[in-house]
């Protein structure tokens, strides 16, 4: 019967405060489409950047004094290294057919012979192209080929993870603010309603009713106002990237569809946390200084 109770007076709360509910609801609303496209964005540029990962690579020039078999039996060990994703042997003749193709020149024709090293060129998985991760596994290689030229882009791999950090610390501490700026919202409304009652509330406590009891109504009133604002603000999304997107930027839309379709159960599942962090922090206080009097 009390559970019943409960719910029933969760629902029923919005009804009695029509306008502060209706205002909390369309601020959370702006915030949690604010939240969406940022976090659409922030993942569509973090896709970007494990497609950039992909496309570091480091190559080992071997030394003359290295025979061909001995080249290939070192590709096998550098593979074997945790992180590495392809290691593949370059020839002199390789070499010279890449070097006609990138330049449209024959270096042989053009020298005389073909000066050329012999190398072999690694890829890493996106979570090891970071500097930190290659900076582990370059010893490892000279282990392996301690007579190789290891050459890899490290400004450019810096440069993208400054980028990275840079892009996650300011999305990041965004989203935290306009979350808390939810949490706090939302609380602040549950807070009036509980003040507007607090009549009621005292006799509840005068006949023995738990804090819970007391507190659990205000928490599903602040979660149904979350998941409202959740629901809605998802569907602003949807409305924004699969609708307007589409039809006139589609090349934009391609880029960020990947990402977008997550953030839809994410943007509802986010109004609903906030809304019954923001009710529960609330309810708590509320309590509290009630229970000092």
């Amino acid at each position: 019967m009390s559970l019943s109770f409960v719910i029933k007076e969760g629902f029923s709360s919005m009804g009695r405060a029509k306008i502060p509910a209706v205002i909390t609801v369309i601020i959370s609303f702006f915030a949690l489409v604010m939240l969406g496209l940022f976090s659409t964005v922030s993942l569509s540029f973090f896709d970007v950047i494990q497609e950039l990962r992909s496309r570091v690579e480091l190559e080992v020039f071997l030394g003359d004094s290295m025979s061909d078999s001995q080249a290939i039996d070192t590709v096998g060990q550098i593979k074997m290294l945790k992180g590495v994703k392809e290691a593949s042997y370059v020839s002199k003749e390789d070499a010279a057919q890449m070097f006609n193709h990138d330049f449209g020149e024959d270096i042989v024709k053009i020298l005389g012979s073909n000066p050329l090293p012999r190398s072999i060129r690694l890829k890493f998985l996106p979570d090891y192209a970071t500097p930190e991760s290659i900076g582990r596994i370059v010893p490892e290689i000279r282990n392996i080929a301690p007579d190789g030229d290891i050459r890899y882009n490290q400004s450019f791999l810096g440069q993208i993870e400054k980028n990275a950090r840079l892009f996650t610390l300011l999305t990041g501490g965004l989203g935290v603010l306009i979350s808390l700026a939810t949490i706090v919202l939302i609380g602040y409304t549950i807070r009036l309603a509980m003040y507007s009652r607090k009549e009621k509330i005292r006799t509840m406590r005068l006949v023995g009713a738990t804090g819970w009891f007391i507190g659990a109504p205000y928490v599903i009133e602040g979660a149904l106002q979350g998941l409202l604002s959740g629901a809605f603000a998802a569907g602003a999304v949807y409305l924004l990237f699969d609708q307007l997107l589409f039809r006139y930027e589609p090349g934009i839309y391609k880029a960020l569809h990947s990402s977008v379709v997550l953030i839809y159960p994410a943007t509802v599942l986010l109004g609903l946390i906030l809304g019954i962090l923001g009710s529960a922090l609330s309810v708590s206080k509320y309590l509290r200084i009630v229970s000092k009097r």
